[in-house]
């Protein structure tokens, strides 16, 4: 692409490393944010530093959070004897948004993929069963995405906590086989995790 100023293919080149953004999206956007007051583009601006600067994850159950400790974690009307395992955060998001579930989270960051080179070391599976055994968990939810890797992940988990004598149950399978939980319907999703199904 040939633009008449190296700032503005700078510009072009930093906001085509958005996931589904290609070169022509980018210099749209660009253009956009040129004919916008200063002020705007600098809100713009601040917020993605602050995505950097002032978002962490929570200690206990990895979700992202402003403080230590996610809201979550800190509610006192949630059930903390119940933990609902997903892969992202984006997870906790969509089953948050079904209004169906008061219990709270692990995030494990990625699913056991061994042709990726992704093994249970790799994601944050030790933390969960440290959490399960110090505070007395009554159940755990395997909310994995039906796809191979999510499979292999809940088979390792299902064996790993038959080990520490809590129920696990897993969310129906109302998620298409091979689908992401993040493009599921909230309805869908909602009653995937009512009729949960018993794994040991």
């Amino acid at each position: 692409m040939n633009l008449p100023s190296k700032i503005l293919e700078n510009a072009v080149n930093e906001l085509s490393q958005f996931p589904g953004i290609g070169k022509k999206t980018a210099l749209r956007m660009v253009i956009y944010l040129m004919k916008q007051p200063e002020e705007i583009v600098g809100s713009m601006a601040s917020a993605m530093i602050n995505l950097k600067t002032n978002l962490q994850f929570c200690k206990i159950c990895h979700n992202i959070s402003e403080a230590e400790t996610c809201d979550i974690c800190n509610a006192v009307n949630r059930n903390k004897q119940l933990i609902c395992v997903v892969k992202d955060f984006q997870d906790c998001i969509s089953i948050e948004s079904t209004g169906q579930y008061n219990g709270t989270y692990h995030v494990l960051n990625g699913l056991i993929s061994p042709l990726d080179g992704i093994g249970p070391d790799d994601i944050n599976i030790s933390s969960l069963l440290k959490r399960v055994e110090e505070n007395e968990t009554e159940e755990v939810i395997l909310a994995l995405s039906a796809t191979m890797e999510g499979d292999t992940t809940s088979f390792y988990l299902s064996k790993k906590l038959k080990e520490k004598e809590v129920k696990v149950t897993q969310i129906s399978r109302g998620i298409s086989i091979g689908g992401e939980l993040e493009f599921a319907d909230e309805i869908t999703l909602g009653r995937s995790l009512i009729s949960r199904v018993r794994v040991q």
